[in-house]
């Protein structure tokens, strides 16, 4: 990101705009004073390859690129009026012209109460491997019919407040949907077993660095938080309690149990990802 415009301690932001064009993207913060700061988003822009038709699906890709940057603006923005005013902000976002221009509304609210620690219980995965895992209401194992595996999704999004679970095509698997908890994500992908049923096989989550969001969202194994601990130490644990993990590009993987960590960009920092598969 690069931005142009000072930045004031205390700013009280009541708009936000944000514009896709040629070159790429761009977001302004306009102030209740009426100061504007702009930050240019390493994001490409919105036109095809020159000289060529844009493809058919070329207009779903720009819409999904916008959703995507407003997510990440709304969490920008509420994290910095956070720390600058210990408060959130939240964004009602309103299109000016779908799929490259919008204009957000700025509401701002006490502090979430999860951004202190204890006030608020993280959501815990509980991984076990060969069988699935345990959710605070309910279990996931890889017997799961897949229509059960989204019922079990949708209550997940009903007891976080969060959207609905969301279908996505992955290649490799009969079917894939994820819902959000907290900031993070918790997604199943299922497949066609030779008895023609389709089963739970891959049970995924994800989260970013910086706070988990409400709730927030916690995998465990043997005693081990996945994605709170420094991926080192994990490593390190697992090594001691007898595995073997194997490093592969930014993955380790240890086979035996059916589990994947994915490494952060900071080699300090904690695994962004854990995916765990049936072992046989």
């Amino acid at each position: 990101m690069r931005n142009e415009g000072a930045k004031v301690f205390g700013r009280l932001p009541v708009r936000v705009l944000l514009r896709g064009g040629p070159d790429g993207w761009h977001y302004v913060v306009v102030d209740k004073e009426g100061g504007e700061e702009r930050t240019d988003l390493r994001v490409p822009g919105s036109a095809w390859h020159k000289g060529d038709p844009e493809p058919a699906w070329w207009g779903r890709r720009l819409t999904e690129t916008a959703e995507g940057l407003r997510d990440r603006l709304g969490r920008a923005l509420t994290d910095r009026t956070f720390d600058e005013l210990g408060l959130e902000a939240d964004i009602s976002w309103f299109a000016v012209e779908e799929p490259l221009e919008w204009e957000g509304l700025v509401t701002l609210r006490d502090a979430d109460p999860a951004r202190f620690p204890g006030e608020v219980a993280p959501y815990v995965v509980a991984l076990e491997p060969g069988r699935g895992a345990i959710l605070p209401e309910a279990h996931l194992l890889f017997s799961t019919l897949a229509t059960d595996a989204w019922s079990t999704l949708r209550t997940v999004a009903d007891e976080c407040g969060t959207p609905a679970p969301r279908a996505s095509f992955l290649c490799g698997w009969a079917d894939h949907r994820s819902v959000r908890v907290g900031r993070g994500l918790l997604a199943l992908s299922t497949s066609r077993r030779s008895d023609g049923s389709e089963r739970l096989a891959e049970i995924y989550g994800e989260r970013s660095p910086g706070w988990g969001g409400n709730p927030e969202l916690r995998f465990r194994l043997d005693g081990i938080d996945l994605l709170d601990e420094p991926a080192a130490d994990v490593i390190a644990l697992f090594r001691d309690l007898g595995h073997a993990p194997v490093h592969r590009g930014r993955t380790w993987h240890l086979s035996t149990i059916g589990l994947t960590l994915y490494e952060p960009e900071n080699p300090y920092g904690s695994f962004t990802g854990v995916a765990l598969r049936p072992t046989c």
